[in-house]
Order: structure tokens, then C-alpha cells, then sequence
């Protein structure tokens, strides 16, 4: 946990963004796997955390904006608990760490809810993302399940994403120690990829890197020589030389702080003449999405100069061809890459995803885009200091994709499908860091990783 000054000041700027009523914030339970007693990891809700710190199951909290009390609703374990698990911190000394001075029973937390409800308080809580939150605040608020997520508090989730966006100092060390995991664990995956090893034994190395280093998974890995395919969290593969090796992995801390990294690297010593071509324009992509980064800047304006890096360098292969600009205009580039530049990066893999992307990456004013490829952006939005984002360019080519546009006869004066044709077999590309926003420009988090298509292999042995 941070010191219980961090945890009480981020709640008093809360009720004054708030304003009035009271914020109901619901941790999360334990969730079994087969059996009761048989659970899955356990993982706190990140609002939760971030204004409790609180690493616990079975916990709820109401902050009374107009009274000016905070109360933490849970059980302490029974001496039949005690025996299977030893005796753990009281709810009192938990709650004494994150500066809340009241706690009670979770049963009570019904009546405090009845009253503000007899009493027609306005009673702010977030848009539940679990079944068993959904189903409790069904009941106690009286509110169908059709119904939920949109009377859940506009206010609250705004006041929350304008707080969590920025990151304090503490937090950026301890995003940058999930980061740092991160990168040693892309060099043991890019040093293990050779000919005859499997996918499933690589994965399994970092995970328990990521596990070793005090913390877990950020996310479930993304491991593949099938790189075309955007989320692929199969592991099923042999590798063999002429293949790529995609690993898009992160570490989040005991404090679930993660980082988001991705490689793709060669099986072989070296990418072949063809791989090398296309890993190039992705680094070059990825270098001049960068040089944009500054306070003030439109992400969105960032992608799209990404993406007509890409097309610049697929239209030198014989890939594309036309006018450039107008090809990403319209669209015609996410034949080879078909989601976002990148997204917020925090407590969540995704930043906040739970709030709402309408909130976190877009505004009133701009709002999210239809055009397949650009409506996958996640963050749209100006970009400010204190902000931690990803940069994640890719090329991917998909034979499904093609067949379709093809066949659809679309952007045929911006992409040439008989070339396209001669690439179906080559895969994926993706290179992704984690950056923080600074008053003048950015800062790549980490120690130094090689993204070098001649250096990335060699640097890692």
C-alpha cells in the first residue's frame, strides 16, 4: 500500500468532484473455479484499490460526500478460518492503514443503503462488471439488471477517470517496476525462440518471471508465431526457423501496477530479407508516433500519422499504392492493421476500461469513430502530462481479410491484392512500449530493450 495520506487525499478530491450524496465502491469477492473452497487468483477491483489499497476479498465502502465519512464494510476471519489460513491483518488494521477510521460488519451495509434510499439520497456507484456485484446492487438499489449499468453515476465515473488518468510520482515507480519484469520477461521469451521449442514452455517461463517478481500476470499472455492473429492466446505451436515469434506480455506488481510490452523477434538468428522489411516499417511507425507525444496532442492524430508511416512503407514494397493520406482516410490501411495506436495504462491493462472507453479515451466533442480499424482505437483523446500510455503499432497479414476485400473488389486503388497475394503465409508484426507523458514530450519506462531488427535477437542472448 502507499501511505493512508495518499489514499485519504484521493478521496477527499473525490467528494469534491462529487459533490454530493454518497459513492458506493464494491470490491471484489473470491470466484471459484470447480468447487467452493477451489478459487481462481484473487484480484482486487482497481477502483477499489486505488482509493482504499485494501488487497482483500469480501470488502465494500461508502464514502459520504455530505457528512464526510468513510466507511468499510467486511468481515474479520473466525478461528475456524484461522486454522486453514493463519491468522491475517483485522479489517480495523487494514482500514487504520488506508486512513478510514469506521468499519462494520457486511451485512450492515443493507440498512446503510436502505436509509440512503428511504431518504432519496443520491447514491453514486460505478457500471458493475461482475455477476455477483450486478446481482447485489439489483437488490439493493431496486434497479432491474436491463437497467444497471445505465444509471450508474456519469458523475462519479468522470470524476474518477479525471483523477486515475494522471499518475502521481509513486505511481510511475511503481508502473516502471512492473515494466522493468516486463522487459526481462520479452528477453527470456526472444532468447528461447528456437527451432523446436514449443509455445506453451515459453509462456509458461515468463509467467512464473512475472509470478517470482512479486506479482503476477497483467493479463493472460499473448505468445504466437501466428502474429496475425491480434489477441491469440493459444500456445500450441512448435516453433521452427523462418518463423516469427509475437509475445505480448505484461507484469503487474503486488500492487497491480502492470506493464504492456510486445517483440516480435525471429526464431532464426536473424529475420529473413522479407521479415526485416516489414519489421522496419513497423519500427518506423512506431518512432515517428512517438516524436508526436506531448501535452495537447489528439492520440487520434498519432494513430493516424502511424498509420500513414505504415502505409508510406508498404506502398515502397508494392503493397499499397495511391495517395497515402487519402488511402488512411479512407480506411484502406486496416487491411494490414486493424485496431488502435495504443491505450491507457495503469492499475488496468486497458486503463479504466470498466468506466467506459467514452470517458477514459474520447470526450463530448470527439467522439469514437465507425470506420473499421480506426473504431478500435481506445484512446482518442488530447493527451496530457502525468498520462501513461502505450505506443503499439503492427502489421498483420490476414488471409481471411484479404480473401474477403478481394472478393469485394474494396480500396483496389490503394491496395494491390496480387502482390498481397505472395504475403498470405507471412504472419504478424507488433512492437509496443509504455510511455509516460512529460510536460515537453514523452518518456519510454524501463530500462533499455532493443527494438533494432539487426540488434534484437543478439541483445537478448
Amino acid at each position: 500500500m502507499f501511505s493512508k495520506e495518499t489514499y485519504k487525499a484521493r478521496r477527499e478530491k473525490l467528494k469534491e468532484q462529487v459533490g454530493h450524496g454518497i459513492i458506493l465502491l464494491l470490491g471484489n469477492a473470491e470466484s471459484s473455479m470447480n468447487y467452493p473452497d477451489n478459487t481462481y487468483h484473487f484480484r482486487q477491483d482497481s477502483n477499489f484499490l486505488y482509493f482504499f489499497g485494501i488487497d482483500r476479498p469480501g470488502l465494500y465502502a461508502i464514502i459520504d460526500v455530505d457528512t464526510d465519512t468513510d466507511i468499510i464494510f467486511g468481515d474479520d476471519i473466525s478461528v475456524e478460518d484461522i486454522i486453514w489460513t493463519g491468522p491475517l491483518q483485522t479489517l480495523n488494521d487494514h482500514a487504520a492503514q488506508a486512513g478510514v477510521l469506521k468499519t462494520s460488519s457486511l451485512i450492515s451495509i443493507i440498512d446503510s443503503i436502505d436509509a440512503a434510499v428511504t431518504q432519496k439520497r443520491k447514491i453514486h456507484y460505478l457500471p458493475p462488471y461482475r455477476a455477483d456485484n450486478m446481482q447485489k446492487l439489483t437488490g439493493w438499489l431496486h434497479i432491474s439488471f436491463e437497467l444497471l449499468k445505465a444509471s450508474a453515476s456519469v458523475e462519479l465515473i468522470k470524476a474518477i477517470v479525471a483523477q486515475r488518468s494522471v499518475k502521481s510520482p509513486e505511481e510511475i515507480i511503481e508502473i516502471e517496476k512492473g515494466v522493468n519484469t516486463t522487459i526481462d520477461m520479452q528477453t527470456k521469451a526472444v532468447m528461447l525462440a528456437q527451432d523446436g521449442v514449443s509455445e506453451i514452455s515459453i509462456a509458461g517461463i515468463i509467467h512464473g518471471m512475472a509470478v517470482s517478481a512479486g506479482g503476477n500476470l497483467a493479463f493472460p499472455t499473448i505468445l504466437t508465431v501466428n502474429g496475425q492473429i491480434l489477441h491469440n492466446h493459444l500456445h500450441g505451436n512448435i516453433l521452427k526457423n523462418g518463423q516469427m515469434l509475437l509475445c505480448d506480455c505484461g507484469a503487474e506488481t503486488a500492487m497491480h501496477y502492470g506493464g504492456d510490452l510486445t517483440r516480435t523477434s525471429p526464431v532464426d538468428e536473424k529475420f529473413t530479407s522479407r521479415q526485416k522489411e516489414i519489421y522496419d516499417i513497423v519500427v518506423q511507425s512506431h518512432e515517428a508516433a512517438i516524436d508526436l507525444l506531448k501535452p495537447g496532442v489528439l492520440f487520434r492524430d498519432v494513430h493516424l500519422h502511424a498509420c500513414e508511416k505504415l502505409a508510406e512503407g508498404l506502398k515502397l514494397l508494392g503493397l499499397m499504392k495511391g495517395d497515402v493520406k487519402e488511402a488512411v482516410h479512407q480506411g484502406a490501411h486496416a487491411m494490414f492493421f486493424q485496431c488502435g495506436l495504443g491505450h491507457m495504462l495503469g492499475l488496468d491493462t486497458h486503463d479504466m476500461e470498466d468506466l467506459g472507453e467514452e470517458y477514459v479515451g474520447y470526450t463530448e466533442t470527439l467522439q469514437k469513430s465507425t470506420q473499421f480499424g480506426l473504431k478500435s482505437l481506445r484512446l482518442g483523446r488530447k493527451i496530457e502530462s502525468g498520462f501513461v500510455l502505450t505506443v503499439e503499432p503492427g502489421i498483420y497479414i490476414i488471409p481471411e481479410l484479404i480473401d474477403l476485400w478481394k472478393s469485394e473488389k474494396r480500396f483496389t486503388d490503394f491496395i494491390n491484392y496480387e502482390k498481397l497475394e505472395t504475403y498470405k503465409d507471412f504472419g504478424g508484426i507488433r512492437i509496443e512500449e509504455d510511455l509516460l507523458i512529460t510536460e515537453n514530450g514523452s518518456r519510454i519506462l524501463g530500462k533499455p530493450f532493443s527494438r533494432d531488427s539487426e540488434k534484437i535477437k543478439s541483445h537478448a542472448m
